[in-house]
């Protein structure tokens, strides 16, 4: 299907194409044979058997409703009641229709039956028209109405809640996945109203117009003289009382009026403030039109693509958490709303939605038992335990240590004192402190790296010779404190020092001072806890030969943003023991998510990710080589999993077949398995109370289903490991692409559930396997100390500029794990 105005000219947005689409199909039904069609948006066009021919042009009229009230209520330059940018064009009348010329031509069948992708991506088109006919929001298969729930963000930002919608093949059959979906709108109504809110001030004289004229570009509004729909291109350099236009008079006399004068005598517009601020200008590059700022509204449902502050992230994530009751009842409201089951294009395709959710059964692992100091067994009810009256498997021994505080409001010996304390219970010896270094009064000010470098200048003061190990306790004045950063990159690159931040409490307790020991004595090299079945070696598989295990992530800049991506390479030490990792990070290509330096040959040498981990994994284990490599992927969608297996799971063999080649004469011939996790889904269990049957509560941890709504050919299984505390469980969703070694798929997963247990800086199970939860950890703490905003600069100058590479760690910190 091809879609052009009458003068051939391209370039028709979206809405424009829908509203066109709508007018072909009641204009030109008969022409149709009344056949019904779904629409993409863009250039396709599907309908439940053949048109009857095979080719046609329509010509299209469709009436601007806006334009023809306008042309009715005024004569004004433009025709939309508002000056315009000359005497000629602002005396040219709008014409109040368009003509749109549509060529529809047969491209090809579809066959529908839930094996084919296509079908499937007929049947979301058809959802997506649905919606677009209610005048929703469309945002891929998630869809907003006006009447949605939202979450002040500040910032004249809004969470806004929708619905997500999409069929998908399951064991049981074609089933329609639905699910709640958050995305960000700006804040509605009265522009200057906006402008307070997104700047945080009160007063309209605060108002920074660089700011806004950033903040307002390409945004729509409504005039409220003429309810017509503009888009927002700029605003004037002169105030509204100052700018002016030819205006022809009655007595075809011009005069020179100010476009505030214009709205207060021709429109009778009470503007209070507009006098002395800038103009909008709307429309059209080659012919705007200026507004006063008090005759705009914001349109609702316009999407904010900008990344969100860290105290934006958390408000969306609290305001979007719902109790599973609370949100079972959402989603029946929103399928009985949608009414799918009246689009007659899904009527012709021959389906209807069922009104209740599918029944799934599933089945509750047992808790593994963790094994603390001195053989001590632990049960781990409900998916969580804790060390109040246990020692640590294997506790470290901290010899050279301070403590920096960065004017945090609280008693730093107190601290020290309890941290020391609490320590020797959980079997740390701790010596005393070597120093408190205090923030000198002055530099509380400063930029955070200036803070920083002063800092090193009092640590170098206080320690005349460095010691070959050092342990800093970094005392911050707040939780996401722009310190964070700086501090990290200046311990670990330049100095080689290990470190622990943390924001304490008002009224410090136990268990908090447990938690920052758990990160430190893992960091360091210590481990807190083991698997009893790993001590046992009773895991199928993985204890009877040698194994290493992966975990493999790759993150982002955000939208907009040309920064490199993060992709981290972590992987077991210790065979039998799965509970320690190391990790490796790189950057490659902005928004690339094939991981590209697994396997790098450089003459008779390999550079890449793969061979530090086996290095690594034989100095651990003796020179013992790895039998058996099993690798958990996270991020991947189901699209991309051709290019997991071809290019990464590729690049690992070719990587361990290398390594194999130099050092074990080529006989080394590891079996392979890797299986995909996918957080970023929208499938949700709930589960009957079993005392208020009316009720839904969150299926207990350890749920797996491997039936029902899993992949009609696939390998694939969902686990809930962890306890739902807060808000509806989402589960993670495990997909098999490749098993060398043989699980059966109970085997499968209980090494999945076991490896949820293993993560040593919680006392909890986790959602995700242990491997991946680390490499997530491992490039959020690089993005944090990396300055890639720096790095990206030269990127962004040249499509082709290379990658900048992370810097180095310190070689004191090098071999050690991420936990930094």
């Amino acid at each position: 299907m091809d879609l052009k105005y009458e003068d051939d000219k391209p370039g028709v947005g979206e809405g424009m194409r829908r509203k066109v689409m709508r007018q072909l199909h009641e204009t030109y039904a008969s022409s149709l044979a009344g056949k019904q069609f779904a629409f993409d948006g863009e250039t396709g066009l599907y309908t439940a058997g053949p048109l009857p021919f095979t080719t046609n042009v329509f010509e299209v009229v469709l009436v601007d409703a806006s334009s023809a009230r306008i042309a009715a209520m005024s004569r004004s330059p433009g025709g939309d009641g508002s000056p315009g940018p000359s005497d000629s064009k602002r005396m040219k009348q709008e014409t109040p229709s368009k003509i749109f010329k549509v060529e529809i031509t047969f491209a090809a069948k579809v066959p529908m039956n839930i094996s084919s992708q296509d079908a499937l991506r007929v049947l979301d088109i058809i959802l997506r028209q649905h919606s677009a006919k209610q005048n929703c929001l469309l945002v891929r298969q998630s869809f907003f109405r006006k009447d949605s729930r939202y979450v002040e963000l500040g910032g004249g930002v809004r969470g806004c809640q929708g619905f997500y919608s999409s069929f998908r093949p399951t064991q049981s059959g074609l089933s329609l996945n639905v699910d709640l979906t958050t995305t960000m709108v700006v804040r509605p109504g009265p522009v200057i109203d906006f402008l307070l809110f997104n700047q945080d001030v009160k007063d309209t004289s605060r108002i920074d117009w660089r700011k806004a004229k950033r903040a307002l570009n390409k945004l729509r509004i409504e005039t409220i003289h003429t309810k017509m729909e503009l888009q927002i291109i700029g605003l004037s350099e002169n105030n509204c009382n100052e700018l002016t236009f030819p205006l022809k008079q009655q007595d075809g006399t011009i005069v020179d009026v100010t476009v505030y004068d214009y709205f207060m005598n021709r429109w009778s517009t009470k503007m209070e403030k507009s006098a002395n601020f800038p103009c909008l200008i709307a429309g059209k590059t080659n012919s705007p039109t200026y507004l006063p700022l008090e005759v705009c509204l914001l349109v609702p449902l316009q999407r904010y693509k900008k990344s969100l502050s860290t105290m934006q992230r958390s408000k969306l994530v609290e305001g979007s958490r719902q109790r599973p009751d609370q949100r079972m009842l959402s989603l029946t409201g929103e399928l009985r709303a949608n009414n799918y089951n009246s689009d007659p294009m899904l009527r012709e395709c021959g389906i209807s939605i069922a009104p209740e959710f599918t029944q799934v059964e599933g089945r509750v692992l047992q808790a593994p038992q963790l094994i603390f100091a001195d053989g001590r067994e632990l049960h781990t009810p409900n998916g969580r335990w804790n060390f109040n009256n246990d020692k640590f498997i294997k506790p470290i021994k901290v010899e050279t240590w301070g403590v920096v505080n960065f004017s945090a409001r609280c008693n730093v010996e107190d601290l020290v004192g309890c941290l020391v304390r609490s320590g020797a219970n959980k079997g740390i010896e701790m010596a005393k402190c070597g120093a408190v270094i205090e923030e000198r009064h002055q530099m509380r000010r400063e930029p955070p790296t200036k803070r920083v470098e002063a800092m090193f200048q009092q640590i170098k003061a206080k320690l005349t010779r460095k010691p070959d190990f050092l342990f800093l306790l970094c005392v911050l004045p707040e939780k996401n404190c722009d310190i964070y950063g700086p501090w990290k990159r200046e311990c670990l690159v330049e100095h080689g020092i290990f470190t622990q931040c943390l924001v304490p409490p008002a009224n410090i307790k136990d268990q908090y001072l447990t938690n920052v020991l758990l990160k430190i004595n893992a960091k360091l090299g210590g481990l807190n806890s083991l698997l009893k079945k790993e001590t046992a070696r009773a895991i199928p598989h993985v204890s009877r030969m040698p194994t290493i295990i992966f975990g493999m992530d790759v993150s982002h800049g955000s939208p907009g943003q040309n920064l490199p991506s993060v992709a981290a390479v972590v992987s077991s030490l210790k065979w039998p023991i799965m509970s320690k990792y190391r990790a490796s990070v790189c950057t490659q290509s902005p928004k690339l998510e094939m991981i590209d330096a697994l396997f790098k040959p450089i003459g008779d040498d390999d550079h890449g990710l793969i061979k530090d981990s086996i290095v690594d994994f034989l100095k651990n284990n003796d020179d013992q080589r790895p039998e058996q490599i099993i690798i958990f992927r996270d991020g991947v969608s189901e699209s991309q999993f051709n290019q997991a297996l071809n290019e990464e799971l590729a690049q690992i063999m070719e990587a361990c077949k290398f390594f194999g080649g130099k050092h074990f004469n080529g006989n080394w011939f590891p079996k392979f398995t890797l299986i995909v996790a996918q957080k970023n889904h929208h499938t949700r269990f709930f589960q009957r109370d079993g005392q208020r049957p009316d009720q839904v509560t969150n299926v207990p941890p350890g749920t797996v289903v491997d039936r029902g709504i899993c992949h009609p050919r696939n390998y694939d299984f969902y686990m809930c490991a962890h306890a739902g505390i807060i808000g509806t469980t989402r589960p993670t969703h495990y997909h098999v692409l490749h098993d060398d070694i043989g699980f059966s798929a109970d085997e499968l997963e209980e090494l999945v559930h076991s490896l949820s247990y293993v993560y040593q800086r919680s006392t909890t199970a986790i959602s995700v396997v242990a491997p991946i939860f680390y490499a997530h950890l491992a490039v959020a703490q690089v993005a944090k100390f990396t300055r890639l905003d720096d790095m990206s600069e030269t990127s962004s100058q040249a499509e082709a500029a290379p990658v900048p590479e992370l810097p180095r760690l310190h070689r004191n910190v090098a071999s050690t794990m991420f936990f930094c």
